[in-house]
């Protein structure tokens, strides 16, 4: 039998106790059903982490009805993507036709056959668990199956916004792969597609946190998005990722700098001032940062990435 943590979460929202106890005692079985008795416990619960992965909700409620609640979710990006089945005693085809057109993936009128919604439901999970390992396919890159490119990009620009918001530092790191077009020249590309695959195990076991994001940049060139580091901090966490690659002891005997596979990494941190409250007016929050570009950062990083390889390869600058 699945544990709770495994079942899929679904979200039921009804102001009648009733109607909530039949579905709960309906999915318990096989979901993790989470209950509301109102819109803004359901908006509550769906922006708690993890989101629920469906949402039963129930179009007549007193307050804040079904119609708000969807579209307060559809207009939010972190809940916008959750599947919403409306439940109700409305059976117009307008009626029909406002949910839908709200966003809600299907209608089921009350009152409900149970095995008609348990069918209906297991097909929308099997969906949405579908629909999630194809997501997450799209943002792992194929060869060494750590986040892609498109990951990194969305992951910095996250990540930027965040230390902005928070007033905190975040520090981007560019790794390359020295001497890489050698080692490929000499032991060919299938060995040097094995050599990257290592190469990102070993970044990757080097981050210690669940927030560190290592990526694959594009060709033999890694990133490592650090946030909530300073640049001390950032400079030993690349140099725990530059150890972790030559502990690989991948042989390259075309290297000039050393006799296995090391890495170059550039580091650059911003350091973002406490937020400025709204209320402020627009001059006063003109603050050192409204130059700060998730751009710059990259920039910075490969300009320092530049400097490690003038300096002599295989070091963290």
């Amino acid at each position: 039998m699945h544990t709770n943590k495994k079942k899929a979460r679904i979200l039921i929202v009804d102001d009648e106790k009733m109607n909530l106890k039949v579905l709960a005692d309906l999915l318990k079985e096989e979901y993790a059903p989470i209950l509301a008795r109102n819109g803004k416990q359901a908006l509550k619960f769906a922006f708690q982490d993890p989101p629920p992965d469906l949402i039963l909700l129930d179009v007549m409620m007193p307050e804040m009805g079904g119609y708000e609640v969807i579209k307060q979710l559809k207009e939010n990006d972190k809940t916008k993507d959750i599947p919403v089945i409306f439940i109700t005693a409305l059976d117009s085809v307008e009626d029909e036709a406002t949910g839908l057109k709200l966003g809600a993936l299907d209608y089921i009128a009350k009152p409900f056959s149970p095995p008609i919604v348990k069918m209906r439901i297991h097909n929308y999970i099997r969906f949405v668990h579908q629909h999630k390992l194809l997501d997450k396919l799209a943002y792992l890159d194929a060869l060494t199956e750590i986040p892609n490119r498109r990951r990194f990009d969305e992951a910095l620009k996250n990540e930027f916004a965040r230390a902005r918001r928070n007033g905190t530092p975040l520090s981007l790191g560019m790794v390359d792969v020295d001497f890489f077009k050698q080692y490929n020249d000499h032991y060919g590309h299938a060995m040097g597609d094995r050599a990257l695959y290592a190469i990102a195990s070993a970044l990757e076991s080097s981050m210690k946190r669940p927030a560190d994001v290592v990526a694959r940049y594009g060709g033999e060139e890694f990133t490592l998005i650090l946030p909530e580091t300073d640049r001390q901090a950032a400079h030993q966490v690349g140099e725990m990722a530059r150890k972790a690659v030559l502990k690989e002891k991948i042989p390259h005997i075309d290297s000039t700098v050393f006799p296995h596979v090391s890495v170059s990494i550039g580091m650059a941190t911003l350091e973002f001032p406490p937020h400025v409250p709204p209320s402020s007016d627009f001059e006063d929050s003109e603050t050192d940062d409204m130059e700060y570009t998730p751009e710059l950062l990259l920039k910075m990083a490969d300009q320092n990435l530049y400097r490690a390889k003038q300096n002599g390869r295989n070091q963290v600058y």
